[in-house]
């Protein structure tokens, strides 16, 4: 009995410092070529994490709707264990290198599985139609941005085209538009490209075509009460033009109405006159407003009916003679034609 109480001490001693070392021994970390191996997360005391089965093989070349053989949401065996202690315990439950590869997911062939309703229409369902009508082109237009030979081109096609449709409404005093919104959305296009066309007009070489433009384009803005630095402008651009060339009838005329109208009657009538000679219509128009704001009615009314013998199927010229008797002054206060002048064409520029 005494022997056998003997072992019975010395077995519970053994397994009690078996047990103290199995306490006091931290867990082994797999060494780190096995850790850069193994699709794994580690925790706080550096053990791997397996997020499979260990036993699990992967399959690399599966198509992307294909199930892996290691199901994400599968549970693990409960006989074998998910965290790798010692080296051999890793070394016997994870994949070579060698056999190890990380999935690729790859876009699988796009298969039809509806209807392809552009072969016909769903029952029930009104198909959209469109119908495209009142197509226009605006012709490109490229003018020289200096005198002489070999000078670059400016693409002016967007200018050209907005001049012509507000020139009606804007380029006599006072302005005359459909409505308010009309007249805001013209003096906030005619700021875009007066700044955009500027720096070419202030070159000193500048061409001729440059000035008749940026001319156009500040007289209107002056017009339009956008202030005292457009008439400025507008007034030096189009004295260069006629310096550029003197025979021009339009720059004559330009130059001419924007001082009879801004008030230098005499000053504007030698540049009528001259291109009234030059064969410019319109110039004979802005001597008889000028002739009815300087008190010469008469002699406004004879100017027009000449006028109007020589050019029969002007409808405005009429209309002009009609102002006059009934006692108005300004012979361009005729109801303007309607433009679509809309926000987002506003800061489009050639």
């Amino acid at each position: 009995m005494k022997h056998n109480a003997t072992h019975k001490f010395a077995t519970l001693t053994a397994l009690a410092a078996a047990c103290t070392m199995l306490l006091t021994v931290p867990a082994l970390a797999a060494p780190d070529s096995v850790v850069a191996n193994v699709p794994s997360a580690k925790d706080s005391s550096q053990r791997i994490i397996r997020r499979a089965q260990p036993n699990a093989t992967i399959n690399t070349t599966q198509p992307a709707n294909a199930q892996s053989s290691a199901q994400p949401n599968a549970q693990p065996n409960p006989t074998q264990s998910n965290v790798a202690t010692p080296a051999t315990a890793t070394a016997n439950n994870v994949p070579s290198e060698s056999g190890l590869a990380t999935r690729v997911y790859q876009r699988g062939p796009i298969t039809s599985t509806g209807i392809d309703i552009s072969q016909g229409q769903l029952s029930n369902i009104p198909a959209p139609q469109a119908n495209i009508s009142d197509i226009s082109f605006i012709s490109t237009v490229l003018i020289p941005t200096k005198q002489g030979v070999g000078a670059d081109k400016l693409d002016v096609s967007l200018i050209d085209h907005f001049i012509e449709d507000v020139s009606p409404n804007a380029r006599h005093y006072p302005p005359n538009f459909p409505n308010r919104s009309q007249r805001y959305y013209t003096r906030e296009k005619i700021k875009v490209l007066a700044d955009w066309i500027d720096p070419f007009a202030s070159a000193p070489d500048a061409s001729y075509e440059v000035l008749i433009r940026a001319a156009k384009l500040n007289g209107m803005g002056r017009n339009l009460d956008l202030g005292s630095d457009y008439a400025v402008r507008g007034g030096k651009y189009i004295d260069r033009a006629i310096k550029a060339q003197p025979d021009s009838g339009e720059a004559n005329f330009l130059y001419g109405m924007m001082l009879s109208e801004g008030g230098g009657f005499k000053e504007g009538q030698k540049y009528l006159d001259r291109a009234v000679t030059l064969g410019y219509t319109e110039a004979e128009q802005s001597l008889a407003q000028s002739d009815l704001l300087s008190d010469r009615r008469s002699e406004a009314l004879s100017r027009l009916r000449r006028l109007e013998q020589k050019t029969p199927d002007n409808q405005m010229i009429r209309q002009q003679i009609k102002l006059i008797e009934d006692g108005k002054y300004y012979i361009w206060d005729i109801p303007a034609p309607d433009i679509d002048i809309s926000p987002n064409s506003i800061n489009q520029t050639s």
